[in-house]
């Protein structure tokens, strides 16, 4: 809204100053920090508030040290993200742009079911929340509606940069093709900016960096976009189901969803700046993709939200995110990595909660094949998810969080290097 109020003032009464805010820049600085007011400032109300409505945490006894304190504390604390991440963002960025809108939907989407889920164990007194077949139910709804989206709209393209004299063999390299422009300029020979539709995306560590869905669809011959679909959109509800309860198993100590979540988000965000950059892009010889960089100003609100909770969510946690927030940070953070083309690096920048997720599901398939085998099961882990097996180890519960943050910015180093590891 200010960028729309501030361009016609600018227009309009050639107020000095307005221009800053077409920086993207700033404008995710701006996002940021106006985030992470509103999570601190009005933090304390909404944990007051929700004391005050007794919706605080109950605790099933698993004979974890500390554990039973914990009983009572708000949870929740969600939407005090949610409001950190939405606010900020209808007030700096471009609404019109197609991938704000689809976030915005995603995170009030998953919110909703966070919150259901929520509702359901606090105030209907069912520890178990929202039934599993509804939470995918969701999830793969959403994941329907992010992959027709990127898949359908016009605005979802790649550009590449081609020289003028190679202007005549567009057709023949390039299909799909949006629109070309010539772009002039004094300091370097002129060259055509093609957009085109695609389904390509990054792939880390392989000297081409880019793998092309459509492979999946070749063996038909001829045009071949029209099916396209069958693949990618199974792949975006995959990813977005599997990082979204990643985040929502991760979340079982003070601090460690969502300091791993702001790791993530971090990373995303440099990601996402360089590719939606043209110079950047073409100086580090990245995918660019158009109308990418406003997405700065969503996930400068989205760090800054997390950054936010964080204050009140580090041990001892004053209150807890709830589904409401694990399950929107793990979506959204999916949501992301698929719209900037990195969601093959998933499996490293979010290594925690693959970890967590599948230190889960090798404890119950390995619980469950001994048990059929041997009469008796057995376990790999002290207790899963793999925090909790630390704990059992009696680690001190801020100790398993920071090692598990410099885990998670190990990865995120790694993530972000793999721009030029080819």
């Amino acid at each position: 809204m200010f960028y729309y109020l501030f361009q016609f003032l600018e227009d309009k009464f050639q107020l000095p100053g307005a221009s800053v805010f077409e920086y993207i820049s700033f404008r995710a600085a701006i996002a940021l920090l106006f985030s992470l007011i509103i999570t601190l400032l009005f933090g304390k109300r909404i944990i007051w508030f929700l004391q005050k409505k007794q919706i605080g945490e109950s605790i099933r006894d698993l004979g974890l040290e500390g554990q039973m304190q914990k009983k009572g504390t708000p949870t929740m604390g969600g939407l005090m993200i949610i409001a950190g991440i939405v606010i900020p963002t209808l007030l700096f960025a471009k609404l019109d742009n197609v991938y704000i809108v689809l976030l915005l939907l995603s995170t009030v989407w998953l919110g909703a079911i966070g919150f259901l889920d929520d509702y359901i164990k606090v105030f209907k007194k069912n520890k178990e929340g929202l039934r599993g077949k509804f939470k995918i139910l969701g999830q793969v709804g959403l994941g329907l509606i992010v992959g027709l989206t990127l898949y359908l709209h016009n605005d979802v393209v790649i550009q590449d940069k081609v020289p003028v004299a190679e202007f005549d063999q567009i057709e023949q390299n390039y299909t799909n093709v949006v629109s070309t422009k010539l772009i002039e300029r004094n300091d370097q020979e002129p060259f055509y900016l093609v957009s085109y539709k695609s389904m390509k995306t990054t792939t880390p560590f392989f000297k081409a960096n880019e793998f092309d869905y459509s492979v999946f669809t070749n063996w038909i011959g001829g045009e071949n976009w029209g099916l396209i679909w069958l693949i990618f959109i199974p792949v975006v509800i995959i990813i977005i189901t599997a990082v979204s309860n990643g985040a929502n198993i991760t979340d079982g100590l003070d601090g460690l969803a969502g300091g791993s979540s702001a790791i993530i988000v971090f990373s995303l965000m440099v990601l996402i700046y360089v590719s939606g950059n043209f110079f950047f892009a073409d100086y580090l010889n990245v995918m660019y993709i158009p109308y990418l960089g406003e997405l700065t100003i969503f996930s400068g609100a989205m760090l800054g939200a997390i950054i936010g909770f964080l204050w009140y969510n580090t041990y001892p946690a004053q209150v807890f995110m709830g589904d409401t927030g694990s399950l929107t940070l793990g979506g959204l953070i999916a949501v992301l990595a698929i719209i900037v083309r990195k969601e093959l690096l998933i499996p490293v920048l979010c290594g925690i909660f693959l970890v967590e997720n599948l230190s889960v599901m090798l404890q119950v398939g390995y619980f469950k094949y001994t048990k059929k085998k041997y009469g008796e099961g057995r376990r790999i882990f002290k207790m899963s998810p793999l925090h909790h097996h630390y704990q059992k180890l009696n680690y001190p519960e801020p100790k398993i969080v920071a090692r598990f943050w410099i885990i998670g910015i190990f990865l995120a180093l790694i993530s972000i290097i793999t721009l030029k590891l080819r």
